[in-house]
């Protein structure tokens, strides 16, 4: 799934009068991509996972670590770090649903895989670098 997916989604199960917290992620995530495929790079280049996940949210989650904290940058978002291991060993991505997980993961050197999590719900989300 796209972002983009996700926004035209969001827009037609809301009113006109607010803006979709999504097009504020597409924002932030622009303005922090260059940090998130760097530290996406060192994660695969160092064996830690070739699988990164990158946590969007705004407000408090307890996976994975704080890479990007919207606080500190005045922006909408937090990124949080993790891996597809730390997901399946939390459960968060069931064992027999692993395979299936990295069948459909993107080229991590092209495109960043974030856990979207709003109020909603949350879903998966490739977002290209470029």
């Amino acid at each position: 799934m796209n972002i983009e997916d996700l926004m035209a989604r969001d827009a037609g199960a809301d009113d006109q009068s607010s803006p979709s917290p999504l097009k504020s992620l597409k924002l932030d995530l622009d303005f922090y991509k260059e940090s998130i495929k760097e530290v996406a790079t060192d994660m695969m280049a160092e064996g830690y996972t070739l699988y990164p996940i990158f946590i969007a949210h705004q407000h408090e989650v307890s996976v994975g670590e704080i890479l990007l904290d919207r606080n500190e940058l005045n922006t909408q978002w937090t990124i949080q770090v993790s891996s597809l291991e730390e997901f399946v060993d939390r459960g968060l991505i069931k064992e027999e649903r692993r395979d299936h997980f990295v069948k459909n993961f993107k080229p991590a050197n092209d495109f960043m895989c974030l856990f979207v999590i709003v109020p909603e719900g949350a879903n998966f989300v490739f977002y290209p670098y470029e």
